[in-house]
């Protein structure tokens, strides 16, 4: 069954059919969520809503292992997470996406792995070469291409703390790390994921240039703007990945 994370206005993705919410327990505390279950092109999908709903809870702050562990519980095996960042490849301007193959973590204080000595006695060391699952990438990037959508199709995922943007000078330095884009909650996601044994991609949706890339400040209104115009890229490439 394919899992869908995200901010809230992808539960209202035109043609899901939501059928039932339910809040499931785990063992490593409260999801940021409720689930819901539905259909989607007749496809079984469950959704989470990362930040909570509403839209409260700062990336920093996600409980990112119970939201992984209620997602297997429900059955989920595959995993598309839609997450918004902030642009330093020359095309990953504002509504603009990108599906990334490779990320760095330059997070700190996140509760980062289920083997902390308390939920799960044997440690396992995750194959961390290829942090998102090839299959699931090659396929976005196909349905990207019959919905008529450009999309950078790889890239470096710079997975900054948080909550507040970064400055010019730290901009710089994940650019010259080799970052094409950042963001805030890639990271533990997506490395949870694999301990879960979960198959995972991610589309980045551009809200801004990152800082000191673009002619102006960042604001708030410019990222709302980008983001709904951003996110009709997001649905169709979601629609033509289901049908």
């Amino acid at each position: 069954m394919l899992g869908l994370i995200g901010g809230t206005g992808l539960s209202q993705l035109e043609g899901l059919h939501i059928t039932e919410q339910r809040w499931l327990d785990s063992v490593f505390g409260e999801p940021s969520s409720a689930l819901s279950f539905g259909e989607f092109h007749g496809v079984p999908v469950v959704f989470l809503a990362r930040h909570g709903e509403p839209h409260q809870i700062a990336p920093h702050l996600i409980n990112y292992r119970a939201n992984l562990s209620v997602l297997k519980q429900a059955g989920v095996t595959d995993i598309i997470a839609v997450n918004s960042v902030g642009g330093i490849h020359s095309s990953l301007g504002p509504a603009h996406v990108g599906i990334p193959d490779q990320i760095i973590d330059y997070t700190y204080g996140r509760d980062h792995t289920i083997y902390d000595g308390v939920h799960n006695e044997a440690v396992d060391h995750i194959d961390f070469t290829a942090p998102y699952n090839p299959l699931i990438r090659h396929k976005l990037i196909e349905a990207a291409k019959v919905a008529d959508v450009p999309v950078l199709e790889n890239g470096t995922y710079g997975a900054t703390q948080g909550p507040r943007l970064e400055t010019a000078a730290e901009i710089n330095k994940y650019k010259n790390d080799g970052c094409d884009m950042v963001g805030m909650t890639g990271m533990p996601e997506v490395a949870l994921a694999k301990e879960f044994g979960l198959n995972y991609a991610c589309i980045a949706l551009s809200v801004n240039w990152a800082a000191g890339l673009g002619d102006a400040i960042i604001t708030m209104d410019d990222i709302h703007k980008a983001i709904e115009q951003g996110m009709e890229k997001v649905y169709r490439i979601l629609g033509a990945y289901l049908s």
